[in-house]
């Protein structure tokens, strides 16, 4: 059996698109160890300059303006306007491209965000290239920027998506509603007490798992202080992400807090504070938003951006795994509540554990590995 070439291209080094490609590149070398693959930043490798300025527009937007960017996001008028651009760009690239496919030779090329995998099919097109594509929807929403006749397959989070992305014009047939992809880690049996030691946390009180994305974005301080109003003693485990700033505040001022607090920066044992938590407060991206449906754990949703956030938080609600607060600064009484029903709590769970897809990586992976 040859050994397989396999791409997998996200933009943004600190992202869930990065987090997926991470999780299918694991499921991919434990089926076949063997199995070659490149893992790259498809806009920093084409145009590194580029890639700077966008991730600041991007994290500006959704920083000061977000409703900026929900008027962007899936906007059809929008959308065409920027066709001609993008076929430029795509041009542009396409020589880099080459050398690329032409040096890796790769058996397969999976794209976890619609601009690289924009950027491959229109590649497909121009150089009449067979080289099989796979577009892996992250998010709760098969917006059209993801839309390519080149695309051989998509994987999307569930069947109600894929009969959306259906009705834009994709096939069926092209179609697998696999899950979003997360490290098959999450999967794994954890030793809760033995986490909760290592962590020098108290068994008998709720531990509450507050977190802003990769970013550390949202309203942590607002939800903080709000939980301090809260009539019983909770534990609270912050993770910041990216966001220094919040992270050393949260550590120097840790004391003046009634409540326990531990704050963590960019972590990668997120499969644990899960495991040991009774509720997740946070935004709802699509990787942390799989990972928390594979670990059954109820989510409070807090200020999700409009767009993609927006339909995650829309999903989730519908299918009951998920409660959106509307003012975070009185997100103690809604925690206060959820404490106090267990039966509620566990409906959460049951309803988590119903719409979770645990195999999705090794699902991608395997679609992946035998597309040659």
């Amino acid at each position: 059996m040859s050994i397989k070439h396999v791409i997998l291209m996200y933009i943004s080094e600190i992202s869930g698109h990065h987090s997926a490609t991470l999780a299918i590149e694991k499921a991919i070398k434990l089926i076949a160890p063997q199995t070659r693959i490149l893992n790259i930043n498809a806009f920093n490798y084409t145009n590194p300059i580029s890639e700077k300025i966008v991730n600041c527009l991007y994290i500006g937007i959704v920083k000061r303006t977000p409703k900026v960017w929900g008027y962007l996001y899936d906007n059809i008028k929008i959308k065409k306007r920027v066709e001609r651009f993008k076929k430029v760009i795509h041009q542009f690239n396409s020589p880099k491209l080459k050398e690329l496919f032409e040096r890796f030779k790769p058996d397969a090329v999976v794209c976890t965000q619609a601009f690289p995998c924009g950027m491959v099919a229109d590649f497909k097109e121009t150089y009449n290239a067979d080289i099989p594509l796979v577009g892996v929807l992250t998010d709760y929403v098969p917006h059209s920027y993801w839309i390519y006749d080149t695309v051989d397959y998509y994987i999307t989070p569930s069947e109600e998506i894929s009969h959306r992305l259906n009705r834009k014009g994709v096939p069926l047939e092209k179609i697998k509603p696999f899950g979003i992809p997360f490290d098959p880690i999450f999967n794994e049996p954890q030793d809760k007490q033995a986490i909760i030691k290592k962590l020098d946390l108290d068994p008998n009180l709720p531990i509450i798992l507050i977190m802003g994305g990769g970013q550390g974005l949202g309203p942590i301080k607002t939800v903080i202080n709000s939980l301090e109003k809260l009539k019983r003693d909770i534990q609270e485990i912050v993770v910041t992400g990216s966001n220094k700033k919040l992270y050393r505040s949260l550590n120097k001022n840790s004391k003046k807090y009634k409540q326990r607090i531990l704050a963590f920066g960019y972590i990668n044992n997120i499969h644990e504070l899960m495991s040991i938590s009774e509720i997740i407060i946070t935004k709802p991206g699509g990787i942390t938003t799989a990972e928390a449906l594979a670990k059954k754990l109820p989510m409070v949703i807090v200020k999700p951006l409009p767009g993609q956030e927006a339909n995650n938080t829309q999903y989730l609600i519908e299918k009951k795994a998920a409660i959106k607060a509307e003012d975070p600064k009185r997100i103690n009484l809604l925690i206060e509540n959820l404490l106090e029903d267990k039966e509620k709590l566990n409906l959460m769970r049951q309803s988590a554990e119903r719409i979770s897809k645990p195999q999705a990586s090794i699902d991608i992976a395997r679609l992946v590995l035998g597309l040659s």
